[in-house]
């Protein structure tokens, strides 16, 4: 069956669920995983040097610069942790697990990764966006559905409100 499992995985509730998810399905079938984590430099969570104007960009000084190389520094630090962490546990459970961090477009990452280290299934987060939401904001699940060279599992976020609802609550109608 599945010999070779990519788990793309962030440090969310999300990410944690998806994990948990592959370490039972590589115990099934005795599987390899490869813990992904990309970082995407136009993630809000992460820093931005550059802040725009209408009139172009405003310049960055040195300590600017360093300070930002520092977050930036921070911020891949944190995800290798985090990496190591749920690769030491899935190494107890069992389970022959490495992992990669990478930087760039998410989607992308996760398919091209997949197809260099040759993995058969990827599994990866869903956070249950549609509409206007998924159009403005894009779907890394839905990039890898119709990119991916393998099969895809994704993996619904735990208690996600019902489809409709997440509109709502973005809209602050719902808290």
């Amino acid at each position: 069956m599945f010999k070779k499992i990519l788990v793309a995985i962030d440090d969310t509730d999300i990410g944690r669920h998806v994990f948990d998810e592959a370490l039972s399905v590589a115990k099934t079938t005795d599987a390899n995983l490869m813990l992904q984590h990309v970082i995407s430099p136009f993630d809000d969570r992460y820093p931005n040097p550059g802040y725009v104007y209408p009139y172009g960009f405003y310049p960055i000084h040195t300590s600017t610069s360093n300070y930002y190389v520092k977050q930036w520094e921070a911020v891949k630090e944190d995800g290798i942790h985090f990496l190591t962490l749920l690769c030491n546990q899935a190494t107890i459970a069992g389970i022959n697990a490495e992992f990669t961090q990478n930087l760039g477009d998410p989607g992308r990452m996760i398919c091209d990764i997949a197809l260099s280290w040759g993995a058969d299934l990827i599994m990866v987060g869903r956070r249950g966006r549609s509409g206007l939401s998924e159009f403005f904001l894009g779907s890394v699940s839905n990039y890898v559905l119709h990119h991916a060279h393998c099969s895809v599992l994704t993996v619904q976020g735990p208690n996600n409100p019902k489809i409709g609802e997440m509109e709502k609550i973005e809209a602050g109608v719902i808290n």
